[in-house]
Parts: structure tokens; sequence; C-alpha cells
């Protein structure tokens, strides 16, 4: 369906932004019985977050044994190509994937000078904060994701010597397609390396962006649930 504009019937801008506020209106009106209702998917959500964040640290390490390599190809004089876009590569994912961690975490630098007026005003613009970042967060993760569709469209490929195992492209390509054609799929795919689709470093931001605008919806209807941030340990400035 074309831009994705329709699904099920309704577009894609209602269940992306409408149904979430709906969500978080009722959360503000019901309070505890909408988090006893909550609890269960708020329980998956913090396991997602804190998978998210152990890929990250494993992308961390895997820039520092990028570090390593080249140090080692250099002092053994042998070329090791690809190895910064390879860490340029780590070093987004290590990113991206640590957004909804991180913010779950308190780890964002939070601006509250506002927030410290009173209770009331605390509570209120702390929301309307959350919902607006949740608004723009949302928007970012639709277009990371057009990112990657018009990359693949247009086979983009890296400008580097960076070169990527084609099963492994195929992999990646199987969640994209229809399980009744990843037989053909794997038929279709040739043994050997070829360069890098754009497409395939660029799937950490969209999974990053994606899993920021979940987190920071999910923590907006906790706290209207609980009249309260859920977010503990912020820096604060």
């Amino acid at each position: 369906m074309r831009d994705w504009q329709a699904f099920l019937g309704l577009p894609l801008w209602v269940w992306l932004f409408v149904f979430p506020t709906v969500l978080a209106l009722y959360c503000l009106w019901k309070g505890p019985s909408a988090a006893r209702m909550l609890q269960p998917l708020w329980r998956a959500l913090d396991k997602i977050y804190a998978l998210a964040g152990a890929v990250a640290a494993v992308f961390m390490v895997a820039i520092l044994l990028l570090i390593i390599g080249q140090m080692v190809a250099r002092w053994s004089n042998v070329t090791f190509p690809g190895s910064t876009e390879y860490a340029g590569y780590a070093m987004a994912a290590t990113s991206f994937f640590a957004l909804a961690y991180t913010l779950t975490q308190g780890a964002h630098i939070r601006v509250s000078i506002f927030l410290n007026l009173n209770a009331f005003t605390k509570f209120w613009l702390d929301a309307l904060a959350m919902w607006i970042a949740a608004v723009t967060a949302t928007y970012f993760a639709r277009y990371a994701i057009k990112t990657n569709i018009m990359s693949e469209m247009l086979n983009d490929r890296t400008q580097g010597q960076d070169f990527t195992p084609e099963w492994l492209i195929t992999f990646f390509s199987m969640f994209a397609t229809s399980p009744l054609n990843w037989g053909e799929l794997w038929a279709n795919s040739a043994e050997g390396w070829v360069y890098t689709p754009v497409w395939l470093p660029q799937l950490p931001m969209s999974i990053g962006t994606v899993l920021l605008a979940v987190a920071i919806w999910d923590y907006l209807t906790r706290l209207l649930c609980y009249r309260e941030t859920q977010i503990h340990g912020e820096v604060l400035e």
C-alpha cells in the first residue's frame, strides 16, 4: 500500500500519533486501574529496552576489537579494508540501540528548571514535554524507516572499502519478505562478499529510533498513571 498511508482502513498518522495519544489520555483518566492493565506490557517492554542496551554494549565492544584489529594490521604491515567503515557502523549502532535503554535509566539530560516550581506545574509540564518528545521521536522513527526503504529501492551501496557476506544481506532481507518467498530468496542468494548496501548499517538507526519513540510513549503512560515520573536518576540542570 503506497507509503503505508492506509493500514486496516486508517491513515498511518492515526496509528502513529492519535491512538497513542488516546491511550495516554485513558491513562490520565483511569490512573491506577490503567496501570494494572498495562503492567504486563510494561514488563515486556522493559526487557526489550534492556536487550537493546545489551546489543549496544556488544557493538561498543566491537568498536574496541576493530581498533585493536587496525593496530595489529598496521604493526603487521597488512591491510584491513573497510575497518574505518565497520567502526563507524558499530558506533552508530551503539548510539541508536542505547537510546531507549538510557532514557529508561535516567541517563538522558533533562532541563527541569520549570518543573521545580511546584508539584502541579511539574506534573503537567512534564507530561506536555514528554508528549511533544514522543510525537517528535515518532516522526523521526517513521522517516528513518522510509530512509531504509529508499536506500533499498535505489540499491544504494557504500562508497568505502567495506564488504558484507551476501548470506547476511539475504538473512535481513527475509524480514521484509513474505515467508512464502524465503525459499526463492535463498535460492537467488550467491556466495561471496559484496559492497555493503547502505540500508544494512541504517537498520540500527531505524530500530533505535523506533524503540526510543516506544519508550517515550511508554513512560508517558506511566507518568499519567502514577502522576509522577517513573524515570529516576536523571541528570538535572
